[in-house]
């Protein structure tokens, strides 16, 4: 008997769930069911997802000690010490407040966000934004407690040691005067600047806001390709700062497009442009965002690397799908463009029809059909922290703008 390799095995999966993705009755005609209405905008649709999504937090809450990673078998898996990860529950816990202002949620984010306390004075990682802006800022920006903004700003500074000044950007992975790494950037730090332009903000200090500015130009330069793709990784020489050239360890390969990489950017320029008011932070956005319109009008829901060689017929990313509204939806308010509104909205029909954990009782996560590393095999149809935060936030950014706005600074 011939033995088959996990990836054999997950092409198989990716043309069947890929296949599905593409049409929305798909799944319903295979079981002698009729098909249903293409994806669109649909507000109502988007009312019963956040209520699903709150309903389950409500659910889930009590059991969550830690912070959950991504689930398997339906429950979720803890990181004990946050990872990267760690501000998504608390963000989605806060989340559940601002939709039901019920103090219980208030509650469980308060005590989900001290227990990232330990992190702060992390200088080791750049994802101090993801950690600290959904969970400590946003707790500032409901609460006006100075404790909460106390503790962000010091994880900012904790960012700001992370910086690069040969080279102008903000190193990614590797402890402080280590070598491995130590010249290398990735796409997902244009999602950790705003809490560096939030703490100039609150401070009046404005070397954060400098060093965010200075590594969104240096992304702008080196990431962003003519026809407005991105790879997901950027070397440099540490010590000089010249450009080495592009690589990847999330996508397909270094000239390929990471769907959840290109939503993290489309995302970090649309903030930074708001930020900053430089138009070139606003193009670069546009330009990234016009890129993938083309692949979401064909299949709503990402597939998790645009340029995947089993494209159409791919596994998806539903966290790449939520991130992605979010931007689209922050660069239709800036530019008035309606094509950014619908595509967003039509993302988030695919993702509430195709997409929710409804059909199992028992499951701790809102949103399925998750890639966490397709390239590593790892968590492959899963769901994800971010991807539940994301689709929430995007759906209040519909359905309550005021009230979004304030918890998160739009």
């Amino acid at each position: 008997m011939t033995a088959l390799s996990r990836r054999v095995l997950l092409t198989g999966a990716a043309a069947t769930a890929g296949a599905l993705a593409l049409q929305p009755g798909a799944a319903l005609a295979a079981a002698g069911a009729p098909a249903e209405e293409a994806f669109a905008p649909n507000p109502a649709r988007l009312r019963q997802t956040l209520d699903y999504a709150v309903a389950k937090l409500r659910q889930t809450a009590p059991t969550v000690a830690t912070f959950p990673e991504e689930t398997r078998f339906e429950k979720w898996i803890p990181v004990n010490d946050g990872g990267w990860v760690g501000g998504f529950w608390p963000g989605l816990l806060w989340l559940g407040f601002v939709d039901s202002r019920d103090p219980q949620f208030e509650k469980w984010a308060r005590e989900a966000a001290l227990r990232l306390t330990p992190r702060i004075p992390d200088t080791g990682t750049h994802d101090m934004g993801f950690l600290f802006y959904p969970s400590w800022v946003t707790a500032y920006r409901l609460t006006g407690e100075a404790s909460w903004r106390d503790g962000a700003v010091r994880a900012a500074e904790s960012l700001s040691k992370r910086y690069n000044t040969a080279g102008k950007f903000i190193r990614a992975w590797g402890s402080l005067g280590s070598t491995g790494n130590a010249g290398r950037t990735i796409i997902d730090t244009m999602m950790n600047l705003d809490l560096m332009f939030w703490a100039t903000e609150v401070t009046g200090d404005g070397k954060y806001a400098d060093i965010a500015a200075n590594h969104a130009r240096t992304t702008i330069k080196h990431f962003i390709r003519p026809d407005g793709s991105t790879p997901h990784v950027f070397d440099f020489d540490p010590v000089s700062g010249t450009a080495v050239g592009p690589n990847t360890v999330q996508g397909y390969s270094a000239t390929s497009t990471w769907a959840r990489g290109q939503a993290w950017g489309i995302y970090g320029f649309a903030t930074t442009y708001r930020r900053t008011g430089d138009r070139q932070f606003l193009n670069a956005a546009t330009r990234m965002a016009d890129h993938i319109l083309p692949y979401l009008a064909e299949s709503p829901v990402p597939i998790w690397d645009y340029r995947s060689p089993l494209a159409p017929n791919d596994i998806r990313d539903s966290s790449a799908g939520a991130i992605t509204a979010c931007g689209l939806l922050d660069l239709a308010k800036i530019t008035g463009n309606a094509r950014y509104q619908t595509t967003a909205l039509t993302v988030l029909d695919a993702l509430s029809r195709t997409c929710l954990t409804t059909r199992s009782d028992r499951h701790d996560a809102v949103l399925a059909r998750g890639t966490k590393n397709r390239r590593a095999e790892n968590g492959i149809e899963v769901s994800l922290p971010y991807g539940d935060y994301y689709l929430m936030e995007a759906i209040l950014r519909v359905l309550k703008p005021r009230e979004i706005a304030k918890a998160i600074g739009l």
